[in-house]
């Protein structure tokens, strides 16, 4: 199985990022070590999205198809990317599917952050890194994870106002605020972006800090941003509760 790749890098601290298996990626000090991560990102990734297990005995070849040099903090899965594939217009079809997986993702971490015992609890110490301290207990993760809804959306024109998760809304009660705040800000999208073009058109905003957005990004992002939480959530609850206590909702290889 070949998998085209985008490679982004600070010098050698390197992101590389599987285009067709939509929010999967790995990093590494080096492109080498990168590269040497994705036969387990993509057996692990596929499982997850499709609940199917990748033949062992099948190889998965990593082809970079795409380099993007950044000055951003890497090491620290800083990124501001644009892959040359998320220009290109929107199927119906292929919005759907996107949304439909960026729905999954939100439903899944969700899942992952209501199995830990305390959300509060946690046998990880403090590190700091370029947006302030890293989150550390569950719920710190969850709210992070969930707080940057307004902020995707916000980057390609849609006012997505954080949804409330009051216990007085059944519907959002039950699903959880990351669900509830995606949901609400696709629906917000299809009713914002209409007429012609419309967000099918998939186009090209210029965001903050100069950093291009397109809807085929957001999209991809939501899924590599829950990825990187959901795995740093599943290892803190091993190493806090027992690998036994939480289940492994993203199927990943740690």
């Amino acid at each position: 199985m070949k998998v085209y790749c985008i490679w982004e890098h600070n010098g050698n601290d390197s992101l590389v990022y599987a285009q067709d298996c939509i929010g999967a990626f790995t990093r590494g000090s080096s492109k080498e070590e990168a590269l040497a991560k994705m036969d387990r990102e993509i057996r692990s990734y596929l499982q997850w999205r499709d609940g199917l297990s990748f033949p062992v005995d099948e190889t998965i070849e990593a082809i970079i198809i795409q380099e993007k040099v950044s000055e951003l903090r890497i090491a620290d899965a800083d990124s501001d990317v644009l892959f040359e594939s998320e220009k290109r217009p929107l199927l119906i079809k292929e919005y759907l599917k996107l949304k439909e997986l960026a729905i999954k993702s939100a439903r899944d971490f969700q899942r992952l952050f209501d199995a830990i015992p305390d959300k509060n609890r946690t046998a990880l110490s403090v590190r700091e890194t370029f947006y302030g301290q890293v989150p550390i207990t569950a719920q710190q993760m969850y709210d992070h994870t969930s707080g940057v809804n307004s902020y995707y959306f916000g980057e390609i024109g849609i006012r997505a106002d954080r949804a409330t998760n009051s216990p007085t809304d059944s519907a959002n009660y039950e699903a959880g605020i990351i669900v509830t705040r995606r949901l609400q800000s696709f629906e917000q999208l299809e009713i914002t972006q209409t007429g012609v073009p419309n967000y099918l058109a998939n186009r090209l905003f210029n965001g903050s800090y100069g950093e291009e957005w397109t809807l085929r990004k957001v999209c991809r992002r939501f899924v590599w941003h829950d990825r990187i939480h959901a795995k740093a959530m599943y290892r803190m609850a091993c190493k806090t509760f027992g690998a036994e206590t939480v289940p492994n909702i993203f199927g990943f290889l740690i």
